[in-house]
């Protein structure tokens, strides 16, 4: 009897997925030529994050040496160090709104991302991006996420779709 009450629950239990793919996939490319470069504009240590975005009409940072290669995806690029120190980057347009204009933001006291428009919460330090409260956290939508990883050729690290 105790087996087939497990072999029911495991049937009839569903698993939680995200998705983590309702931001239009559009170019993402970042290169850090240079050690110097990556530790001027990258991320290191636990917890450090940084924007990157290019538009028509804005570019962040400022001084960030953006190429006719470089494309930020839909909203732009969260480059983060997680808990561990490695990098980890994701789309700043928040899954719940899909909108360019609407940008996650970092809530350093707290360590989540948080988006001003729905308010839902992302962990991006431990959980790559998964929703955390909020409209995203009850439909399940999580961070679109980018690979980073070592450049080939010239390039130091490298952000790509």
């Amino acid at each position: 009897m105790a087996a087939a009450l497990t072999v029911a629950a495991t049937l009839f239990s569903g698993c939680h997925s995200v998705d983590d793919d309702r931001i239009p996939p559009l170019p993402v490319y970042l290169a850090f030529t240079t050690v110097g470069m990556w530790d001027t504009y990258g991320v290191a240590g636990a917890t450090s994050h940084r924007r990157f975005i290019l538009t028509d009409r804005l570019r962040v940072p400022e001084n960030f040496p953006f190429t006719a290669l470089s494309q930020t995806g839909y909203g732009g690029i969260l480059l983060v160090s997680d808990i561990l120190g490695d990098p980890q980057a994701y789309d700043l347009a928040c899954p719940v709104e899909v909108r360019q204009d609407v940008r996650i933001r970092v809530d350093s006291e707290k360590n989540v991302a948080e988006c001003p428009e729905c308010g839902s919460t992302y962990d991006i330090f431990s959980n790559y991006g998964t929703p955390l409260s909020g409209p995203a956290a009850e439909k399940g939508y999580g961070l679109k996420r980018y690979h980073v990883g070592r450049g080939s050729g010239t390039d130091y690290m490298v952000v790509t779709y």
